[in-house]
């Protein structure tokens, strides 16, 4: 079995997908707000970049910076100065699935590692 078979990464695969289709928002959804699409381009560009990383050889830090990557996307609105706008609205909705699938395969990555402790846990509950 390979390195890639053996790790969970469908939500490193599923993140891929949505930076690349944040990449291209600002074309299909014709964003006008400059602030937004560059903040777009490059968080996008950063999520692609680590969930390839991940794909290829997981790491926890590429997890935990799309996390912080993921709520950037949700903050940045307030703090770069396009909020009630069309890129706030995508920005936020992007940014909340990138955390929930980062911490999910953290989360994946952690019982992987730990069945041991996750057993014990699970004798725990059913006594």
């Amino acid at each position: 079995m390979s390195r890639l078979q053996e790790r969970e990464t469908v939500p490193d695969v599923y993140n891929l997908f949505l930076a690349a289709v944040l990449f291209i928002s600002p074309w299909l959804f014709k964003l006008t707000i400059s602030q937004g699409r560059i903040d777009i381009w490059v968080t996008s560009a950063i999520i692609g970049i680590l969930s390839l990383a991940a794909i290829i050889a997981y790491r926890d830090w590429e997890e935990w910076i799309n996390v912080l990557m993921g709520v950037w996307l949700i903050v940045s609105p307030w703090l770069l100065g396009f909020a009630h706008t069309r890129a706030m609205h995508l920005s936020i909705g992007f940014g909340v699935v990138i955390v929930l699938l980062a911490l999910l395969d953290l989360f994946l990555h952690y019982e992987k590692s730990h069945p041991d402790e996750m057993e014990s846990r699970e004798g725990r509950a059913h006594q």
